[in-house]
């Protein structure tokens, strides 16, 4: 019954998700003989954690049940109590763990303090992978000290993503689209170029409607400070928009744009350019856990050039553009040999629409990346 409840566990973590940054979601249930007492999950609006709401919901019928966690409890002082803590005083008698907790602060530390008051603690590895997936970027950002980076693009067949003269309209389909938005809904930050700006009047908002633990950080990479105070992505802003840009911005542009409510940061790069390692750094200090790059292809060069790509989503629709002028998905200087290619793993694949797909996958870090 392990596999059981676990699941169910998983299941009442992700009912958080999108809602727990800069922390993790976790799912708790309670079982005392053979019957659900007590389950719970995160989210960063309320301090209780998932194990005190489920411990809450369970009562007296915590003493001597078993607790299954997607993740292992926590044992510092940090908004709330050690839930180890919590888990001790109400008498649990067992707690089943789906993985240890990446955060240096716990990581091990809680599943130790259980033990040593005579708790039996188990490692149900079956589900550890499905767990850690769950919470993806916190895991990334716990173990790297930076956010995770997903590149994300919509691609003919032919990984192309914009036509020579006319782009009117979509190259996916609206299901494709509303997939975005959740991916959206799951990242602290986006990132475009102005040159995306300019050519779609965009606001990149997270459109899914849902709650979430903090604004979605919209950013652009904007070296001359060419965004206009009356664009979409400026008028739409509620304290959401940084301009990353270079110190040869135009001062008077800068006033406008800082009256307007946008903060601007410079990050001096290479050739004029914003620095996107700088960028990925800045946004590390400030506990940002991911990334999302939604922009056109010479960002989208820049930024595997750079080395800050940990991932890719590409969403494929049944067109092709053919054509040596055509847009392919990523610009710059890209590979000039096939034994340079970049190289990926952990491919997944997602059906989106009858005739459209999605590729998920992890930049393969090494000599050859």
């Amino acid at each position: 019954m392990t596999t059981d409840y676990m699941a169910e566990a998983l299941a009442e973590a992700r009912k958080g998700l999108g809602q727990t940054s800069p922390n993790p979601a976790v799912g708790a249930v309670i079982v005392n003989q053979g019957a659900v007492v007590g389950r719970g999950f995160h989210v960063y609006a309320d301090k209780s954690h998932a194990e005190i709401v489920a411990l809450l919901a369970a009562g007296v019928r915590a003493r001597g049940a078993t607790v299954y966690l997607t993740l292992e409890p926590c044992s510092h002082e940090g908004r709330t109590g050690p839930c180890a803590d919590a888990l001790i005083a109400a008498g649990v008698g067992a707690v089943v763990v789906a993985m240890e907790d990446p955060n240096p602060l716990v990581s091990g530390k809680g599943m130790e303090k259980l033990r040593a008051a005579g708790i039996p603690v188990t490692l149900a590895a079956e589900h550890a992978e499905e767990a850690e997936r769950l919470n993806e970027a916190f895991c990334f950002y716990m173990r790297e000290r930076r956010p995770l980076v997903t590149l994300k693009s919509a691609l003919t067949l032919d990984g192309k993503i914009a036509a020579p003269d006319d782009n009117e309209g979509w190259i996916t389909s609206e299901k494709a689209r509303l997939h975005v938005q959740q991916l959206r809904h799951l990242t602290d930050t986006i990132v475009t170029g102005i040159g995306t700006v300019e050519a779609d009047d965009c606001a990149l908002t997270d459109r899914t409607g849902l709650p979430r633990s903090r604004p979605l950080l919209r950013i652009v990479l904007d070296s001359q400070l060419r965004v206009r105070p009356d664009s979409l992505m400026v008028q739409s802003g509620a304290a959401d928009l940084l301009i990353a840009t270079t110190s040869a911005a135009n001062a008077e542009r800068r006033r406008a744009l800082e009256k307007a409510g946008v903060e601007i940061v410079v990050l001096d790069g290479p050739d004029g350019r914003t620095n996107l390692r700088a960028l990925v750094e800045f946004l590390a200090g400030r506990g940002y856990q991911s990334l999302m790059i939604e922009a056109g292809s010479k960002v989208n060069g820049a930024a595997l050039d750079a080395g800050i790509v940990d991932k890719i989503f590409f969403y494929y629709a049944p067109k092709v553009f053919g054509g040596l002028q055509s847009l392919p998905v990523a610009g710059g200087r890209g590979r000039r040999r096939r034994a340079d290619a970049m190289l990926f793993k952990d491919v997944r694949l997602h059906s989106m629409s009858r005739d459209e797909f999605a590729v998920e996958a992890w930049v393969a870090r090494g000599p050859r990346s």
